[in-house]
């Protein structure tokens, strides 16, 4: 089938299968660690510090991630930053399991995986293209990667709704400890070209710089850059206070709260099946642009949703857009940045994507806490619908600029 061609590439398909199940256990975790500070203190601003904690790291790692991942061996890398992420999610368990239900435990264990999450991300990114032998396969094997974050996106969920209502939050944290077994296997069994590394004569200093000089000059790349900054700043984190409509405003429990994580996850399934159907990354600006419009307007409704099931149905609209903004963002980087550039470019991605969230998260749960929920999501839908305009203006400026 043309949506799984990547997967011919044996590297490629045991990176898939792997990590389709540590993913499921990653989503488990994250959405236990929700539900379980929500419970614990009740409080919007600890919810968004959480979030803060875990994304954070790649604010200020990303940039210093991307030029050490282009020096060194990035295949080496990822089995390091596998493994200690393994053994937080295995110190998660143990201090629930012995009741140390401590908040600044859990605030301290939120801050290791981001800092693992600053260096693994930026590295999993950049070897993608190394493990696809066909280069034509890459914006299918970005596309498929994504439809299989986004399908464990609504089984973590799912299953840790399930397991938070029989067994409690320290077996969703020992779920996540033992799926990392399964892409250890894989990457150990994954037989990739052998990188021959040459030492670089510069400090990475400087190639830090000229890394953020490749991105600036760049206007293309910049502009995609730019555009995921502003969704991950001020959009995005709406996310942050779906604990609170489940449980305030919709008067539900883990499980609810676990549908509009599933939900969010299906549509960002379907849409990211959309994109590896694509058979070129040639449309990615206008996809870009649909999609913001798609998960701003999402979010006006949804904000305002006077029932369960249309909330849940804004939901997942909200998925489809942010799915395809971020992954047509990545897939043009990933296609356009020139090879010795690609580590510093997609370290850039990662860090305007996943870096400012936390800032995000805390600035909505700040936002909420001083005027609710549902108007912080609607300030976040108009701010989404406005920036998507603005971005496609100046696309279509620069279009016109070109043609005379």
């Amino acid at each position: 089938m043309n949506v799984f061609r990547s997967l011919k590439s044996r590297n490629f398909k045991l990176f898939f299968y792997g990590q389709s199940i540590s993913l499921v256990g990653t989503w488990m975790q994250k959405t236990a660690v929700s539900w379980l500070v929500y419970q614990l203190t009740g409080s919007a601003v600890l919810l968004g510090v959480v979030g803060f904690v875990s994304l954070i790291p790649s604010l200020i790692l990303s940039p210093y991630a991307g030029s050490l991942v282009d020096r060194h061996n990035r295949y080496r890398i990822l089995v390091i930053t596998q493994v200690v992420s393994m053994i937080q999610a295995g110190a998660l368990a143990a201090i629930i399991y012995f009741g140390y239900n401590n908040i600044l435990f859990i605030i301290g264990l939120s801050l290791v995986q981001g800092i693992v999450n600053a260096f693994d991300v930026t590295c999993r990114q950049s070897l993608m293209v190394e493990m696809v032998n066909d280069k034509n396969d890459l914006p299918n094997a970005i596309a498929l990667n994504s439809s299989m974050a986004n399908f464990a996106r609504i089984a973590g969920p799912a299953v840790a709704g399930i397991i938070l209502s029989a067994f409690g939050t320290d077996i969703c944290f020992l779920g996540n400890f033992l799926s990392y077994i399964p892409v250890l296997i894989c990457l150990f069994m994954m037989k990739l070209p052998v990188q021959i590394i040459t030492k670089s004569t510069k400090s990475i200093w400087v190639e830090l710089e000229e890394g953020f000089r490749y991105v600036a000059g760049d206007k293309e790349l910049s502009s995609m850059i730019m555009m995921i900054g502003i969704s991950s700043l001020f959009v995005i984190p709406f996310n942050t206070l779906m604990p609170i409509f489940a449980k305030d405003i919709f008067n539900g429990d883990a499980k609810t709260f676990s549908w509009f994580e599933s939900a969010a996850g299906l549509g960002s399934i379907i849409s990211a099946i959309y994109l590896a159907n694509l058979k070129d990354s040639s449309t990615m600006i206008k996809l870009t642009t649909i999609a913001g419009a798609v998960m701003g307007g999402s979010l006006l409704f949804l904000a305002y949703a006077p029932q369960l099931p249309i909330a849940l149905l804004f939901m997942g609209l909200s998925g489809v857009g942010m799915m395809a903004q971020s992954s047509a963002i990545n897939t043009y980087i990933q296609t356009h940045a020139v090879p010795e550039m690609r580590g510093r470019a997609i370290s850039y991605y990662v860090m305007a994507y996943q870096g400012l969230i936390p800032v995000g998260s805390l600035l909505i749960g700040w936002v909420a806490h001083l005027i609710g929920p549902r108007p912080a999501v609607l300030i976040e839908g108009l701010i989404g619908i406005t920036a998507t305009v603005i971005f496609a203006y100046y696309k279509s400026r620069q279009a016109a600029v070109k043609t005379i």
